[in-house]
């Protein structure tokens, strides 16, 4: 990331950016800063909000730097996608500056550039709430042209004092005229400092790698006597998908999925170790043990499928220790979810779970429909989409994808359902019916 803007929009930290921002905030929080704690949180529990802030596509995080020190942050919010009357609106929250960076127009140089964030985003109006208490706050956006429309009298409670909050918000001028669909906020966004105006909302290939006895298959409707073996080096796949351009890799331990814990270590970790990209993983993940080993050896996102069925108190255990880092897998045959690898069928609806799963917390939802996995014959669209449209998560399409064709059918079909924000694809890859570099440029 270049040192030389003093505000980025942030989509990776290092090590040296997460201290400096865990140490802004903890100064901002003593100081009485807003940032919604009320007491010091420290690094470990500040580290695991802002790792897993940057996951949320509905969130964009901007930093504010002083001698190239991040010394203040804030976060743009848009409306969930079932909205569609706010979808003009994006909301500011937790602008500050570290106290020892103040009285040196930071906090001003901070608004200005989220404000033209979203205005080139083509949002035309920005919201924004503070206590009554963020004197210092209220008064740089009454600066800048917000216009206070309301006041809450019991807005928050700090201590033994109820304090009230107030409302501000502002219309961007040289907007675009709104929509019913709000632009999308994803990992994919290219740079940190450049945003553009245009709907167009690539969607991420997730290429598959499923693990069974250390090599790289593919089964067949989840039959696991059914498997195609294309590599028994795992490592060298995962570099293959990232040499190939994928932004993200997509790993199952599909023994572990049958025997409720990880089944396929060494391939995991040796994937871990080749790939230069985010993975997300699943398969026998059943106790918060197991999900915290797989994130602190350097798993991105973890996915719980079985679990979410028979055990949703985990989920949202897991939900709340690592916010932005857990995904639920929803795997179903003819709309009703399927557990133990697919081994058992129940009779709860898919997208009945998607609800539980967005109120437990989830970033994401991983749809399957296991009819279709590995059959080359497309997506179940007309689910997915269902799916999509019923919760405000991101959804996550599997199972079926066997041309380019298909992935076409998809690109349109999530102009339809803004909540599909990309595809998990196996076998068509393997086989090269499917070429990288053409899906890449279908779901751009």
């Amino acid at each position: 990331m270049s040192r030389k803007k003093p505000v980025q929009r942030i989509l990776k930290l290092d090590e040296d950016d997460l201290q400096a921002l865990c140490e802004a905030v903890d100064a901002a929080i003593l100081d009485g800063g807003g940032f919604g704690w009320i007491q010091p949180q420290g690094r470990q529990v500040l580290a695991r909000y802002f790792k897993g802030l940057l996951l949320v596509p509905e969130r964009m995080l901007f930093a504010v730097r002083l001698d190239g020190v991040i010394v203040g942050c804030a976060q743009l919010v848009r409306a969930a996608r079932n909205n569609e009357a706010q979808a003009m609106c994006v909301t500011l929250m937790h602008l500050f500056v570290a106290p020892y960076a103040r009285k040196q127009g930071l906090g001003t140089l901070l608004l200005q550039e989220v404000e033209n964030a979203a205005r080139s985003m083509g949002y035309r109006v920005l919201n924004v709430d503070v206590p009554e208490t963020q004197t210092a706050a209220i008064d740089l956006f009454r600066k800048a042209g917000f216009e206070q429309w309301g006041t809450h009298p019991h807005y928050a409670r700090i201590g033994d004092q109820t304090v009230s909050g107030l409302f501000f918000t502002k219309l961007l001028d040289n907007a675009r005229p709104a929509t019913a669909e709000a632009p999308r906020m994803t990992q994919a966004d290219v740079a940190p400092a450049e945003y553009t105006s245009s709907y167009s909302r690539p969607l991420t290939l997730y290429p598959a790698i499923d693990l069974k006895d250390g090599a790289c298959v593919r089964l067949r409707r989840g039959e696991m006597e059914d498997a195609t073996v294309y590599s028994d080096d795992p490592a060298a796949q995962a570099r293959a998908w990232c040499n190939a351009g994928f932004k993200w890799l997509h790993a199952v331990d599909l023994n572990g999925a049958f025997a409720g814990q990880s089944a396929n270590v060494p391939a995991v970790r040796a994937i871990l170790e080749a790939s230069t990209v985010p993975m997300q993983l699943g398969g026998g993940l059943r106790d918060m043990k197991a999900i915290a080993s797989w994130l602190e050896a350097g798993v991105t996102r973890v996915i719980l499928g079985s679990v979410a069925v028979k055990n949703p108190a985990l989920v949202r255990e897991a939900c709340r220790a690592f916010p932005g880092r857990i995904v639920a897998g929803i795997d179903a045959r003819s709309g009703h979810v399927a557990t133990e690898g697919w081994a058992e069928v129940s009779d709860m609806q898919a997208t009945e779970l998607a609800l539980r799963m967005q109120e437990a917390g989830v970033a994401a939802i991983i749809f399957t429909e296991i009819s279709r996995d590995g059959m080359l014959e497309g997506l179940d669209l007309e689910q997915t989409v269902a799916l999509a449209n019923t919760v405000t998560i991101p959804v996550i399409a599997s199972g079926g994808v066997g041309s380019i064709d298909h992935l076409a059918a998809l690109r349109k079909a999530a102009d339809q359902a803004p909540g599909i924000e990309g595809v998990i694809v196996g076998r068509a890859l393997y086989d090269g019916r499917v070429s990288p570099a053409e899906a890449l440029k279908v779901l751009a």
